[in-house]
């Protein structure tokens, strides 16, 4: 069970009991949705009991400040012999509220990249026992809220994929047993059996005929203004598949033309198209996306609604919506120098893979 000391083995951290063990309370507090009795300040006496070593105002005082620090974790970018120390992924995970951010439309998608990149690659099996259980757990509230949506099925369907690999992973054998304890590889299979289910029982119900009007009743310019929107040129070849009238509207040059200004800059457009004019008359944008497509990829922060963010000042991870306390808003004399140094930086975007790199995934 974890103590409190303020001598030299430990910190002197205070410790929360929660439904998945003991939890740091400096992590909590930027959990405080997912954890409701910890902004009750209706009954101090249970706050009490589960805040270690804290007083009734104590509680008062620090629950205020809960409810209003939004999601944030400090990352320690490099190590010195001024700045030494880690970066935890299960600490991350929790602090940045991931477990929320899976029901909010907005970082659905991110998450889902995130889990897809652990799962398909394996390295969920690298990391600690702590930090499997919680990203399974997410795992089965992301089936959860496709379910309860009935929206995103196909992704469900990819990350089910990469479950599937991880159980494989499982029948490999060390000196005749699993990799892990036998106590952690039986919660892992409960943990995926309930997620199967979850998913095998998800069943898309078309809208009844009382709700009008449907999609085959929309003009064609509306079915044009919805497929110019999509940034994935996956989800056009699959709408033109489905329905005629996307797929006319889908073999238009504007669609094309559209989404490859949206993906790559100016520069690596004219010199698509002066390289495919020496070969063709004609431009097709659908060809030209292709070939930026596979000569410079696609920009991966786009293909998502919302993003993590790093901030340059306190090298501190947050959702850009939500923001976070920053040292450039606390501290005025550090304010000044930055306006003598030209103003404040931009926060720089995080995608999936380079979220992993600060854990060495």
């Amino acid at each position: 069970m974890p103590f409190i000391s303020k001598d030299w083995r430990s910190p002197g951290e205070e410790w929360v009991k929660t439904q998945e063990g003991w939890e740091k309370k400096k992590v909590l507090e930027c959990t405080a949705q997912r954890y409701g009795d910890i902004t009750n300040l209706n009954n101090p006496e249970e706050n009490q009991q589960k805040w270690s070593g804290d007083g009734e105002e104590g509680d008062k005082s620090t629950n205020e400040a809960v409810s209003r620090i939004p999601p944030h974790c400090h990352i320690t970018i490099k190590c010195t012999r001024e700045i030494a120390g880690f970066n935890g992924l299960s600490e991350a995970v929790r602090r940045l509220d991931f477990s929320s951010a899976v029901r909010d439309v907005r970082r659905f998608n991110y998450i889902c990249a995130l889990l897809e990149l652990l799962l398909h690659g394996q390295r969920l099996t690298h990391l600690p026992g702590a930090a499997q259980k919680l990203l399974l757990s997410m795992l089965e509230q992301l089936a959860d809220q496709v379910a309860q949506s009935q929206q995103n099925l196909n992704a469900l369907r990819a990350l089910l994929s990469g479950v599937s690999a991880l159980r494989e992973a499982e029948r490999r054998s060390c000196w005749g047993r699993p990799l892990g304890s036998r106590a952690l590889w039986g919660h892992h299979d409960h943990a995926i059996a309930r997620i199967h289910h979850i998913a095998s029982a998800i069943r898309i119900q078309e809208p009844g005929p009382e709700v009008v009007p449907k999609l085959h009743d929309l003009p064609e310019e509306c079915i044009r203004d919805i497929l110019l929107r999509l940034a994935d040129h996956r989800d056009l070849d699959a709408a033109s598949s489905a329905w005629s009238v996307m797929s006319s509207v889908c073999s238009e040059q504007r669609i094309w033309r559209e989404l490859v200004s949206f993906h790559f800059t100016n520069q690596q457009i004219d010199a698509a198209v002066a390289k495919i004019k020496e070969d063709d008359k004609e431009v097709e944008w659908k060809k030209i996306f292709h070939h930026l497509r596979k000569l410079y990829g696609l920009r991966e922060e786009a293909q998502f609604a919302e993003t993590l963010s790093l901030c340059r000042h306190c090298r501190c991870l947050f959702w850009r919506s939500l923001g976070h306390p920053c040292i450039a808003d606390q501290c005025p004399e550090y304010r000044e120098r930055l306006r003598e140094a030209g103003g404040p930086l931009p926060p720089s975007p995080v995608p999936p893979a380079a979220f992993l790199k600060f854990f060495s995934l």
